[in-house]
């Protein structure tokens, strides 16, 4: 039996992820593996693969935070559309925060990307992190759903 998959719709509008040319791949099968490992109804997703500048301005408007970050997420309304499959909603994720943030950590740009992508898919379907008990859930899945991805666990304390 096959378990329904996340149609994606994925946009690129930054020349910086040129320098990634595996990321759609990337993204599409995070996707493909957090819809797979949370069964739910089979949903659309836009992703949009940006910049700094691009993600600080969409922070500004929508969480009054006027810095750039790794990934938003903006959850269709319930029922949005009137059709099936439903949209989930959207993912937009900036390449130079990201690839920052994996240098730091010392993590492989693509691992960062897939966890980012799956972080923000979790958000879709109504995850949070704002308490403690909410984000050790959250995590737990993220750690679940990375792991069938070859991806090394994005909270366990790196070596420096």
């Amino acid at each position: 039996m096959s378990l329904p998959s996340p149609g994606i719709d994925l946009v690129v509008d930054s020349e910086a992820w040129a320098a990634v040319p595996e990321a759609a791949g990337t993204v599409r099968r995070a996707l493909a593996t957090a819809a797979a490992a949370v069964p739910g109804p089979p949903g659309e997703v836009c992703v949009l693969l940006t910049d700094d500048a691009a993600i600080r301005a969409l922070n500004r408007t929508w969480r009054g935070l006027d810095e750039p970050t790794n990934v938003l997420s903006f959850p269709a309304a319930p029922g949005a559309g009137g059709r099936a499959p439903q949209p989930l909603g959207d993912l937009v994720i900036a390449y130079q925060t990201l690839a920052r943030e994996a240098e730091a950590d010392r993590k492989l740009f693509s691992h960062h990307l897939a966890h980012l992508a799956v972080h923000g898919y979790l958000h879709l379907l109504g995850y949070d992190h704002e308490s403690d008990a909410e984000a050790e859930a959250m995590e737990q899945l993220e750690r679940t759903i990375l792991s069938r991805l070859d991806v090394p666990d994005p909270y366990a304390p790196r070596e420096v």
